[in-house]
């Protein structure tokens, strides 16, 4: 058994290398931007247990050039805090990451991201997100099913799948929004259930 700083030694070199990676892809996508084209570049912790996955970006977070920022960030980090899940241990990222890309480019890009990030649950929002994701042909994969949001599914041997509603499509009506709420509330007792380590 490796002594405990062995351990946190090894989990900085992943880390470290985690963030250089995701780095890289950063400058790779911001290379391929101009001032009509900007990319929306993944956010939160490189090695997040949780991956948030959406289709496309929205407006602010082209704005912004980041995930999640804007009205369905501060959704989920509320319902996050609610269901008392460390929003440090999520990663969240688009299938597109410019809104306009080729889906087979945008397809490696995300493969890339789910190698570096190595997450244990992937959150996929939306019917174009899961289709998206089936597409990817990642291996060891199993297809996810939107028809049944809300359920825990297995994705490859290692990660472990949610489906949930398209949150930027939740947002403005009160049944959508319950709709994801449903849905997503599963992710707090998968968090609970993490072993302590």
């Amino acid at each position: 058994m490796a002594k405990p700083s062995n351990v946190n030694e090894i989990q900085e070199r992943y880390l470290r290398r985690a963030i250089s990676e995701i780095n890289e892809l950063g400058d790779e996508l911001l290379a391929l931007g101009d001032e009509l084209h900007v990319p929306v570049l993944g956010s939160g912790h490189p090695l997040g247990d949780i991956f948030l996955l959406k289709h496309r970006p929205t407006a602010s977070e082209i704005q912004e050039g980041v995930a999640f920022f804007g009205r369905s960030g501060q959704a989920l980090l509320k319902s996050l805090q609610r269901l008392n899940v460390d929003p440090l241990a999520v990663y969240g990222t688009n299938c597109l990451k410019f809104g306009t890309e080729e889906p087979a480019v945008a397809r490696a890009w995300l493969t890339r991201e789910l190698h570096i990030v190595q997450p244990r649950l992937l959150v996929a929002m939306g019917e174009e997100t899961v289709a998206f994701v089936d597409a990817l042909e990642f291996p060891l994969s199993e297809p996810l099913d939107s028809e049944r949001p809300g359920e825990l599914r297995r994705f490859t041997p290692t990660i472990g799948a949610l489906v949930t509603p398209d949150i930027d499509a939740c947002l403005d009506e009160q049944p959508a929004k319950t709709r994801f709420w449903n849905a997503f509330k599963t992710l707090g007792g998968w968090w609970a259930e993490l072993p302590p380590y």
